[in-house]
Order: structure tokens, then sequence, then C-alpha cells
């Protein structure tokens, strides 16, 4: 159970993570200037297309050693980062990249004629963005981000090639030491499909919300 609450924490430490540089990345994609726009595009093409196994070790190695030494230039001391951090840290920035094409894709779904609406009363960009722009995409934008939440479950087990303890590496570990290999795989796949199902349904129930005051499928035909 340790095992599972480590993935579950790193899941959504990195999925939150993952938001807030998709909304950035999505407005700077959609708003920006043409360097942001140009370094913007750099990220999300390299990110999406680097194998993630690979963007793993190379952050999770590359990128701790990266900080110690930007830390020793400075005089300071090096610093111990812990496999949670870092596993949210490495996690958070791949969903970042992919966080960023869904929230994007769901401001360019958002009638256009809301936004002009809202900024010839003069709303300022802070106030369009909590008021019209955030509510009016989360519906488009939940079906992507709920699959990016699931990805990101499993892509928990890829962080048992750098040795954090998390589900796959306990299971693992439980099945070398008892040779009961096939009963803990199973019951490590028993135990993703149950947060799949549980994270489907309260999804579910997140999406009903966003769409209230919305015409359903039914009434829309």
């Amino acid at each position: 159970m340790v095992g599972l609450l480590h993935s579950i924490e790193i899941a959504l430490g990195a999925t939150c993570l993952g938001l807030l540089i998709g909304t950035g990345g999505a407005y700077g994609k959609l708003y920006g200037g043409p360097v942001v726009r140009d370094l913007l595009a750099v990220y999300t093409t390299i990110v999406r297309a680097v194998p993630e196994l690979v963007l793993i070790l190379l952050l999770y190695y590359a990128g701790t050693d990266l900080i110690n030494q930007a830390l020793t230039a400075m005089g300071y001391q090096r610093v111990d980062i812990s496999g949670l951090a870092a596993g949210i840290a490495v996690l958070g920035f791949v969903q970042g990249a992919y966080s960023t094409e869904v929230i994007r894709g769901a401001i360019l779904a958002i009638p256009q004629g809301q936004i002009e609406a809202a900024r010839a009363y003069g709303m300022s960009p802070g106030l369009l963005l909590r008021r019209i722009t955030l509510p009016a995409m989360l519906p488009f934008a939940i079906p992507g981000l709920a699959n990016l939440w699931l990805i990101a479950t499993k892509d928990t087990a890829l962080l048992a090639v750098v040795g954090f303890y998390e589900l796959a590496l306990a299971t693992r570990q439980a099945a070398g030491v008892t040779k009961a290999y096939f009963t803990f795989f199973v019951a490590a796949g028993v135990l993703y499909l149950l947060l799949s199902l549980v994270s489907n349904f309260l999804i579910g129930r997140v999406e009903v919300w966003s769409r209230r005051g919305m015409p359903s499928l039914k009434e829309a035909r």
C-alpha cells in the first residue's frame, strides 16, 4: 500500500505541476511573442517526440547534477533532492508539454464571441481568464486532461528504473523475495485498474459539473 500511495502522490503532484506549465504554455503559444512561441514549440515538440523513459533518465540524473553544479558554482553546498520531489518535477515537466496542447486546443474551441464581448466590456486579462476563459474551456479540456491523469498514474511505474519506491518497484521487490511473481504482478495490475476506475468515476462527476447549463448531446440532436 505504501508503494500505491507513493504512486498516487507523484501522479497528483505531476498533474498539478503539468497543469500550471500547460496553462502558461498554452497562453504563451496563443498570445506570446514570436520568441516565446518558438521556445514553447521546441519544448512541446521535443518532449512529445522523445520516449518518456529516456526523458525521465535524462532529467532525473542530468537535471539534479546541473542543479548541484549551479549551486556549487554560486558557493552553496550540494543538496540531496528527494526522490518524491524529483519524480514530481520530472513527470510534471513531461505532463506540461501535453497539457499545453490540450489546453491550447480547449481555448481555441471557445466561441470567440464570448472573449470579444468580455474585452468590449473592458475586462482585464486576469479577470477575462478567471471569469470567461477557464470556465468556458473546461468542458473541452477535461477529456484530454483526464487521459493525461491516467497516463501519469501509469508513468509513475517508470520511476522504478531510478530506484524510487512506488507500486511497480514495491511489487518487483516483493515478488523477488517470495518468488510469487504471478500473484504480486496480478495484484499490482488490479490496483492500477481500481485506481483508473475510481479516477474515471470522479472525472465523470467533474465533467458533468463543468457542463452544467450546457445542452446535453440528446438536446443538441
